[in-house]
C-alpha cells in the first residue's frame, strides 16, 4: 500500500495533491500562472500537468478540491479550470469536475469586492453557496452565526428546516466525514478555522484558513502530515493550546510539514530577527513535535542566503528558513525542501513524497516516472 503527496512548483503559491492508495485524489489549492506555459520560465504549467495526470488515471474529476482561503496564490485560474455547477458558462469544454468542494466559512462571508481577484473569488463564493443550498458536493469548515443568518432564511424559502444542512459543516477539533483510516487509509482532522476567526468585523483570511492534520495508515503504521496554509504564529499557538486542552496532542506530531505562508517569519514570530527568527514558545513546541526522519516543505520561491536576502520584506525569509532547519536538526529530521529549488532552480519539478509501511520518503524527481519510484532515504518502520 502506498499513498502519495505532491507539492507543485508554482512560485510563492500553494498547490498540492494527495493520491490515496485506493485512487481517490484530494487537491489542496490551485494556482495556475500563464508564465508557466512558457518552457523558459521556471514556474510549472499547472493546468497542463494536472490534466495530464488525470488523463493518465482515466478520470476527469478530483474527489475533493479544498481551497484553504481566498488569496490570489491559492485560487488563481481556478474558475477557468474547474467545472462549476451554479452556471452553465462554467461547464463542459474539458473542465475538471469537483466531486466535493471544501471551503472555510470565511470564503462564504468575505466581501469579494475588496479582493484584487474579486471576479474569481466572487465566482467561487457563488459556487459554494449554490452547493450548500443544494445540499451536496461541499463541506464548509466552521459554522459562524453570520453564515447561518444567511443560510436559514434561504432554507425556509425552500421549505426546509434550519438545520437541514448541518451535516455539511465541519468544526475544528473533528475529523472530516467521508474518509477513514480503515476504508481509505487516511483521515483529515480539522485544526482550524475556529468560529472566532469568522466573527465580527473584517475577516482576516489567513487566520480563517483551513489547517489539517492528515493521518495516513499503512498496514497498521500511522504517519502524520500537517497542512498549514498561510497561518501566522498566533493561530498556530491557538491550535497547540486547544489541541492540548482537548487531549489531541497526537494531532500535533508530524512526519511531513508544509510550513506556513511560503516560509514567512510571521508564521514563527512577529520579529524576523537579524540572522535567524526566534519562534514564539508554542510554535517552537510544535516544531519539536516532528518525528525522526521527518521533512519540512516550503511552498515558495528559492531561498538564497546572501546579504540582500536578509533585508527582504516579502517571503520567503532566510531567517525563517534557518529557524526551521535548526528545529529539524533537533528532531533528527531528514530534509528542508523548497518547491522551486528541486531538482534545480531553472527547471523545478513537483516534490513527491510516498507514505508506505516504512514511513514517509521523498522521491527525487529524476526517479519518479514509469520506471518506478526510488526513495531518497532508506525506508523505516515504526
Amino acid at each position: 500500500m502506498t499513498h502519495r503527496i505532491t507539492f507543485y512548483p508554482v512560485g510563492n503559491g500553494d498547490t498540492s495533491q494527495i493520491l490515496l492508495t485506493g485512487g481517490r485524489r484530494i487537491l489542496m489549492d490551485y494556482r495556475h500562472q500563464k508564465a508557466g506555459e512558457d518552457d523558459f520560465y521556471p514556474v510549472i504549467d499547472l493546468k497542463a500537468r494536472l490534466q495530464r495526470e488525470l488523463k493518465e488515471a482515466n478520470r476527469d474529476y478530483f474527489d475533493v478540491v479544498a481551497f484553504t482561503h481566498a488569496d490570489l496564490d491559492h485560487i488563481c485560474g481556478s474558475t477557468d479550470f474547474f467545472e462549476l455547477q451554479h452556471a452553465q458558462k462554467y461547464q463542459g469544454e474539458g473542465r475538471i469536475k469537483i466531486r466535493e468542494l471544501w471551503m472555510p466559512a470565511a470564503m462564504l462571508l468575505e466581501r469579494p469586492e475588496r479582493d484584487q481577484l474579486s471576479d474569481e473569488f466572487a465566482i467561487l463564493m457563488r459556487e459554494a453557496k449554490y452547493r450548500l443550498l443544494e445540499g451536496n458536493g461541499i463541506r464548509v469548515f466552521s459554522k459562524p452565526p453570520a453564515l447561518m443568518d444567511w443560510l436559514k432564511p434561504e432554507l425556509e424559502k425552500r421549505g426546509e428546516s434550519a438545520n437541514a444542512r448541518d451535516h455539511l459543516f465541519v468544526n475544528a477539533g473533528t475529523t472530516v466525514p467521508g474518509f477513514s483510516l480503515g476504508a481509505d487509509g487516511v483521515e483529515f482532522f480539522c485544526h482550524s478555522p475556529f468560529i472566532k476567526h469568522c466573527e465580527g468585523g473584517d475577516i482576516i483570511r489567513n487566520d480563517a484558513a483551513l489547517i489539517f492534520n492528515v493521518r495516513f495508515s499503512v498496514n497498521g503504521h500511522e504517519y502524520d502530515y500537517l497542512a498549514v496554509g498561510d497561518a501566522e504564529w498566533s493561530v498556530i499557538e491557538d491550535i497547540v493550546n486547544i489541541s492540548r486542552y482537548h487531549g489531541n496532542d497526537d494531532r500535533l506530531a508530524w512526519d511531513l510539514f508544509n510550513i506556513p505562508h511560503h516560509c514567512s517569519y510571521f508564521a514563527l514570530s512577529d520579529n524576523k530577527g537579524k540572522d535567524e527568527t526566534d519562534p514564539k514558545p508554542l510554535v517552537k513546541e510544535l516544531l519539536l513535535m516532528g518525528r525522526e526522519e521527518s521533512y519540512l516543505v516550503s511552498s515558495s520561491r528559492p531561498i538564497p542566503d546572501n546579504k540582500d536576502a536578509y533585508q527582504q520584506t516579502q517571503p520567503p525569509h532566510v531567517q525563517a528558513k534557518k529557524a526551521y532547519q535548526r528545529y529539524l536538526r533537533e528532531v533528527r529530521g531528514r530534509k528542508f525542501l523548497v518547491t522551486m529549488e528541486e531538482p534545480n532552480e531553472n527547471k523545478p519539478e513537483p516534490l513527491v513524497f510516498e507514505v508506505t509501511y516504512g514511513g514517509v520518503s521523498w522521491k527525487k524527481s529524476a526517479m519518479v516516472g514509469a520506471g518506478g519510484l526510488a526513495a531518497a532515504a532508506p525506508a523505516r518502520a515504526g
